[in-house]
């Protein structure tokens, strides 16, 4: 029997029997005779068809892979722990975004729950679970969220990266700043499992670029250390290379040489990478300026003589659970440019002006005696200078509002309060008073080596004086504690107010010059403060003003005995206007910033039948002078005006604070705002489309090429919003008609896919270059007749990825093979 062509009623006999021919073509491209329920390879299994072994390994194989996704997304986080400072909040944050993000994406396997519902779940999560979570003490009952809840929620997903930046570590988790780990947890989590659960192996390998960027972003907003910074790192790029080999199907186990290879490489890799990188790691807090500056603030020192003047027995402060005989202080300024003490004009010369935004808890190395002591504001104290004690671990308002505008300085321990304190206005502090050394240890100790602004206009007489009393002092310490001796023993006490000995306000040169070279030595701590400082620069001595209160006695000294007991174990104190003095603090090696009292007893009153005069330093014994800290020192140092000055400076220039304005917009732009992360993310997407248009386009024989050009028209007719379904044709009239296409070109580009898939005849690569270079032309018409924000949400659109990596191989023989069999059935051939 031969075969011939079919004839007219052969063909319509074909055509009665299509169901059947389409049960069998199903069955013959889909399953397999193994396959059956009467097959001996279907009982040896157990029961189980091949297709759900496959299924199972194919859950087995996502599940581990989204476990690796959310331990790498938890330890790229980790970076942040040590910024929080609190690790079990921490933990709670990043574990469940990272697992909402997981669970969306999982989601998405289902085609009833893609896109939208997704897109839904995403914002539910961001927007009103991430808040419940994160701000959980202002919802009802810890369950339903507050108005407070989602409005708080809304402003800090945006703006708690910038809160990150701004405030020194470590933060706290007060006032949302954990949106930021959320956020990074839920959106990056998100988009690395989308690829991850992507049947194609090679599609999945742009999971490793969310994850990176995880690490990258939690390593500029963390801290210079980390938390385990190499540790980490090097686990989180084993683990990586890892499972992208083994999603790739390079690593299998059971040939545990090949194994081995791949472990020690990826353990080579890492540990390089981890030695390669540079130790300093760059943090944007570094570059952030903090939106404050303390220096345009009048200088605290001179308006001492005002408390006194005005408010000499009125309570200004009162402070309960205090240490007995513990200082308080306000201010502390490092600069004199001739007129005034006040902050440096940079933090390079200097650390007094690092003034920045602190969260509920503050780092610090100080060793002492810890206390918590609540303060109160009575009236008369209105100023920007908050009172502290000691160095500063914790501060706590009453008024939850008061904490934005409270800036503090590790450096100095004193803190800035830009809103200006005010009457009833109580907070609580946690501190450490560090320890005082003994005097014979001061005696011994060595002045530290510091940079410090450059004191401008100094007189010469505090240069002669102080070489003449300290000049030969074997230490720092020694000079220091000979300067506050001969100051405290040879001057006189009086704040010139009205009935007092007569002394003049100020502490600019002219005033300093007039204590120690006029004909009375006569003032109050202010100018001997100052005139101590100078003279310790004047020997090198690192030395700063301090302002603040101090719970004095009579004679001014400090006594523990104004502290009064209540209730037999609380302590309270009552500052008043009287008690706001200034003195000296010297920086010696082994202890740190020492204090030194160099005024007079306030008791040593002057008057006219009393030598006033301050010591000749002709008639004292010249020694030669200590040498400098650092001779080149000067040259570092800050040499430009002062821009903040009492009375007597120049008015700072305006474009100043234009420059700083900008200086600080600029920098918030670059490196706060969350325009960034989409930016990336739509990066990520354009890229990912790309290389998936790469490869349709050289990947494979030139009839799969070509059938994969077909297939990239349809990706972005879907991309666009056009249903394309059924036969090549009905794609092709569909798109010509919702797309304003070309049908000509269309219909030709049909029928050269079919031809490629189904006329079985070799198709060269010349061929599908040609075709795919039609194919570049027609998508680009397509897109350019699109509406503008319609072409936007096709190039962003992930309608394509399904269509662009499923690979459905192509039998061109199948067709022919089937239709010939089912001939003999009808007898319609012999």
């Amino acid at each position: 029997m031969t075969n011939s062509i079919p004839t007219a009623p052969a063909l319509q006999s074909l055509s009665e029997d299509d169901a059947a021919f389409n049960t069998f073509a199903a069955a013959s491209t889909t399953g397999s005779w193994a396959d059956s329920t009467h097959s001996v390879i279907w009982m040896t299994r157990g029961g189980i068809r091949h297709g759900l072994q496959g299924a199972q390994k194919a859950s087995v194989k996502y599940g581990i892979s989204l476990a690796v996704i959310m331990l790498l997304m938890l330890l790229a986080q980790a970076n942040l722990i040590d910024v929080y400072g609190a690790p079990a909040q921490w933990a709670a944050a990043a574990l469940l975004s990272t697992l909402c993000g997981v669970l969306i994406a999982l989601a998405g396997t289902q085609p009833a729950l893609r896109l939208w519902w997704q897109i839904v779940w995403l914002v539910i999560a961001q927007f009103i679970l991430g808040p419940i979570i994160t701000l959980n003490s202002t919802t009802i009952a810890h369950i339903i969220p507050s108005l407070t809840t989602l409005s708080r929620g809304w402003e800090m997903t945006f703006g708690s990266f910038k809160y990150l930046i701004s405030i020194e570590p470590p933060i706290g988790v007060a006032d949302g700043s954990l949106m930021a780990i959320w956020t990074i947890g839920l959106w990056l989590t998100f988009f690395a499992s989308i690829f991850t659960l992507n049947i194609n192996a090679w599609l999945s390998l742009l999971s490793a670029l969310p994850l990176m960027a995880a690490m990258t972003i939690c390593a500029l907003l963390g801290t210079h250390t980390g938390w385990h910074r190499a540790i980490s790192g090097i686990v989180f790029a084993i683990l990586l290379i890892v499972w992208l080999s083994w999603r790739l199907g390079l690593m299998e186990w059971g040939r545990w040489i090949s194994a081995s290879i791949i472990l020690l490489l990826a353990a080579a890799l890492a540990f390089a990478g981890t030695t390669a990188v540079p130790q300093n790691r760059m943090v944007l807090r570094d570059f952030y300026d903090p939106p404050i500056s303390p220096y345009d603030y009048t200088s605290p020192l001179s308006g001492m003589r005002s408390y006194v003047k005005n408010h000499k027995n009125d309570v200004l402060l009162t402070v309960t659970n205090l240490p007995a005989g513990t200082p308080v202080r306000l201010a502390v300024m490092d600069r004199f440019d001739g007129s005034v003490w006040n902050l440096s004009d940079s933090a390079e010369a200097s650390d007094s002006s690092n003034y920045r935004r602190v969260g509920t808890s503050i780092v610090t190395d100080e060793q002492g005696k810890r206390f918590t002591a609540k303060f109160t504001v009575h009236e008369g104290l209105t100023d920007t200078w908050l009172p502290l004690a000691g160095a500063a671990s914790s501060v706590r308002f009453a008024n939850q509002h008061d904490a934005d505008t409270f800036y503090y300085n590790s450096d100095t321990d004193s803190a800035i309060f830009s809103s200006g304190t005010r009457k009833g206005m109580t907070y609580t502090e946690s501190g450490i008073i560090p320890t005082i050394p003994s005097k014979q240890e001061i005696e011994k100790a060595d002045s530290a080596r510091i940079s410090q602004p450059r004191a401008e206009e100094v007189p010469d007489s505090a240069s002669k004086l102080a070489t003449s009393i300290a000049g030969g002092q074997a230490s720092g310490g020694a000079a220091a504690e000979t300067l506050a001796t001969t100051l405290k023993d040879s001057g006189w006490f009086s704040h010139g107010l009205q009935g007092d000995y007569p002394s003049e306000a100020g502490h600019g040169n002219y005033r300093i010059n007039k204590l120690l070279s006029g004909t009375a030595m006569v003032g109050d701590s202010e100018q001997y403060a100052s005139a101590m400082a100078l003279m310790a620069r004047e020997l090198g001595l690192p030395s700063r003003v301090v302002m603040g209160f101090l719970p004095k006695d009579k004679d001014g000294s400090i006594s523990e005995a104004r502290t009064q007991t209540v209730s037999g174990h609380t302590t309270t104190i009552d500052f008043t206007g009287n008690d706001v003095t200034a003195w000296v603090e010297i920086k010696l090696r082994g202890y740190g910033w020492v204090a030194f009292y160099p005024t007079p007893k306030e008791t040593k009153v002057p008057d006219d039948n009393q030598n006033l005069t301050p010591p000749n330093p002709q008639t004292l014994v010249r020694q030669p002078p200590v040498p400098l800290t650092d001779p080149l020192r000067d040259q570092a140092q800050a040499t430009g005006q002062s821009s903040l000055s009492g009375a007597d400076a120049d008015d700072q220039p305006t474009s100043l604070f234009w420059l700083r304005f900008w200086r600080t917009t600029r920098a918030v732009a670059l490196y706060g705002s969350p325009l960034w992360t989409i930016l990336m993310i739509c990066a990520l997407i354009i890229a990912g489309k790309a290389v998936l248009l790469a490869r349709a386009r050289r990947h494979g024989s030139p009839q799969t090429r070509v059938a994969s050009g077909w297939n990239a028209i349809c990706a972005l007719a879907a991309e666009s919003g056009v249903t394309v379904q059924g036969t090549r044709r009905d794609q092709a009239d569909d798109i010509a008609r919702q797309l304003n296409a070309s049908e000509e070109i269309l219909h030709q580009l049909c029928r050269e896919a079919d031809y490629a898939a189904f006329s079985g005849n070799a198709v060269q690569s010349e061929q599908a270059s040609r075709y795919w270079v039609q194919v570049d032309a027609l998508r680009a018409t397509m897109l350019h007749s699109l509406p503008r924000v319609r072409r936007l949400q096709a190039r962003l659109s992930l309608a394509s990825v399904r269509i662009l990596a499923h690979k459905r191989p192509t039998k061109p023989q199948a067709k022919s093979f089937i239709l010939i069999s089912r001939r003999p059935s009808k007898g319609k051939t012999s």
